[in-house]
């Protein structure tokens, strides 16, 4: 948080040891999930501190509006006249809503940087606190913790405060990393869609068989069984030292055997290759 200034939510750090468990199996936790917050965190600073969406599109607009206005000063029929007062009024009003973004763009991002640059002292004095500690310095770390640390910690809240305050009707800046962030570098590093990502396990599991008929056609009782055996799994209900099923499909060519097992191994490890066939 204090190097790169920004605000790691608890679900976000939940989040990053899941995902990273269950998606990332090339690395070792806890590096796998350390790294997943770090590139989480770098990208929204990188965020903060580059211009928002709604402001690059209003400049983009205007300036496609100049390019408009410079070619019709030189018409002198009475409808690109007519065009020309239009189009300067447009370019006035954006003009003016851009002046009053960026203005309140640049409020919230100097309140962050504010707020990143309090939580450096807090962790710069609780650092002097604990070395005063060791070294024995009893007074030092005394005046350290109940004189200044308070005082800091008094003033990063009143900026909290104030950031809360600015976004309370318009929020231009995002200074918290959650889940979804998180979910958004696995996707990155995966190909693996945010949303499957963010999808609970038992919501998973309770629309199994319908994640399953979109790929296998007219065979929702053997759908079913399947379904209903890794439930059981999931569920405790079963032998740990069981696999989770075995099943037999049996049937002539076309009729979805192979595109079932591709199916759940697609659901169960979102890689439809992950699984050993033996066609027979």
């Amino acid at each position: 948080e204090v190097h790169h200034g920004v605000r790691i939510q608890d679900s976000a750090l939940v989040a990053a040891a899941t995902l990273s468990h269950r998606y990332i199996t090339d690395r070792f936790l806890p590096d796998k999930a350390i790294d997943l917050i770090d590139e989480a965190a770098s990208r929204l600073r990188m965020e903060i501190d580059s211009l928002p969406v709604e402001i690059d599109e209003i400049e983009r607009k205007i300036m496609q509006y100049q390019i408009e206005e410079q070619a019709l000063k030189k018409e002198k029929d009475p409808a690109s006249q007519e065009r020309l007062k239009k189009l300067q009024a447009d370019l006035a009003g954006l003009r003016e809503k851009s002046q009053k973004l960026k203005a309140h763009w640049q409020n919230e991002k100097d309140a962050i940087n504010k707020i990143r640059q309090a939580k450096e002292k807090i962790e710069h004095v609780r650092l002097e606190t604990e070395r005063a500690e060791r070294g024995g310095d009893l007074n030092r770390a005394a005046e350290l913790k109940y004189g200044e640390l308070p005082g800091l910690e008094k003033e990063l809240a009143a900026l909290n405060q104030k950031l809360a305050e600015l976004q309370k009707d318009q929020k231009m800046l995002k200074e918290e990393v959650d889940a979804e962030d998180v979910a958004e570098v696995v996707a990155k590093w995966t190909g693996i869609p945010v949303s499957r990502m963010l999808e609970g396990e038992i919501d998973k599991l309770l629309h199994m068989e319908e994640r399953l008929r979109k790929r296998v056609i007219g065979q929702d009782e053997a759908l079913e069984k399947v379904a209903n055996a890794v439930r059981r799994a999931r569920a405790g209900l079963q032998d740990p030292n069981r696999p989770i099923g075995s099943f037999i499909f049996l049937g002539p060519t076309g009729v979805g055997k192979t595109e079932t097992a591709r199916a759940l191994a697609e659901f169960l490890f979102d890689d439809e290759n992950a699984m050993i066939r033996i066609d027979m």
